[in-house]
């Protein structure tokens, strides 16, 4: 028996969550059997910790969208007994149950070796989050950003993709303008290495001009909605937008003047069904550019009693940073 974040849901449709103790026989199938270390808290999970936000089909339920641990048992020639792995995505924590227990069986192919250089704690510290954020700095790169270049600008900064945003960039000597509507948090920006706190009412609503003075040379945003459509019209010419994010809704309500009349590019960046070679490459990339001091500033520790405040917290913005859920605390 192996303690584990349930969420039930009773006949009136209610979900609750609470830890219980079940065993390796309840898990679901899948190759290889990991002893889990840590997981994290993102914005799915607060989701999949609730109401279930339309991602989780069946309960009881175990989320968990990311998790970092050790191979226990395995049927896959790839992994052996005793290394270390991490899986974001493929919706586990979701469909499939995740990383809130000290255990987990999923299939091979979703799994991804922990690269040299970053222990189980730090991966979590990145997650789903951290991954998300290098593959988009990564999509800016090839689309022509350079540091010469100017500002770039990251929205929901504080939150945690913004925060692994904040500190990939700093660190590989880009000037960047971090947007918050959290003013407390300036700091903790700075600490990352932001140079420029932009306040999120300065940002957040659209105006009539489609097109204004040509501030930044890339963006990183987390948020969408009309914070999106205003960076839009604030992009240099040919610079590019990686959206992640739709904290500020899924609405995109702009016009085409931003893309035809200045080349601006719209990235989509996403992480839950990336390619194994692709996130091979993100995680090394990490490993090497993610600064590790930086990041252990992020990290708010946790254990499986506190997810489901912690759902609640993340979906209302008032999470800083990135959560470590410590499985076996």
């Amino acid at each position: 028996m192996f303690r584990a974040l349930v969420v039930e849901k009773d006949d009136e449709g209610k979900t609750q969550a609470g830890v219980k103790n079940i065993s390796v026989d309840d898990l679901p199938d899948g190759d290889v059997l990991v002893d889990v270390d840590y997981s994290t808290v993102n914005y799915k999970d607060g989701l999949c910790l609730g109401s279930g936000g339309g991602l989780v089909r069946n309960y009881p339920h175990v989320p968990g969208i990311d998790f970092a641990g050790t191979v226990a048992e395995s049927g896959d020639e790839r992994y052996s007994v005793g290394d270390k792995v991490v899986l974001t995505g493929w919706r586990v924590g979701e469909v499939h149950w995740g990383g809130y227990a000290e255990k987990a069986r999923v299939k091979a192919d979703w799994l991804v070796p922990l690269p040299d250089g970053l222990t189980t704690r730090q991966a979590m510290a990145i997650g789903t989050a951290g991954l998300t954020a290098m593959l988009a700095t990564v999509a800016l790169e090839e689309h022509g950003l350079t540091p010469n270049k100017g500002k770039v600008l990251v929205t929901g900064a504080a939150g945690g993709v913004g925060s692994v945003a904040t500190a990939i960039l700093a660190n590989k000597g880009y000037e960047v303008a971090a947007v918050t509507g959290r003013p407390e948090t300036e700091p903790y920006l700075r600490g990352l290495g932001a140079t420029e706190i932009v306040p999120r009412e300065a940002i957040a609503e659209t105006v009539k001009r489609p097109l204004e003075s040509e501030t930044w040379a890339g963006c990183v945003d987390a948020v969408g909605g009309d914070m999106l459509a205003r960076v839009f019209g604030q992009m240099q010419y040919g610079a590019s937008v990686a959206a992640v994010g739709l904290a500020g809704g899924p609405q995109l309500p702009t016009t085409v003047l931003p893309f035809i009349l200045r080349g601006v590019n719209l990235l989509g960046i996403d992480s839950v069904m990336q390619p194994f070679e692709n996130r091979v490459k993100a995680w090394k990339a990490l490993a090497e550019f993610l600064p590790k001091d930086k990041l252990d500033d992020m990290i708010v520790p946790a254990t499986l009693e506190d997810l489901p405040q912690l759902g609640r917290d993340i979906l209302k913005g008032q999470v800083k940073g990135r959560v470590v859920v410590d499985v076996r605390a």
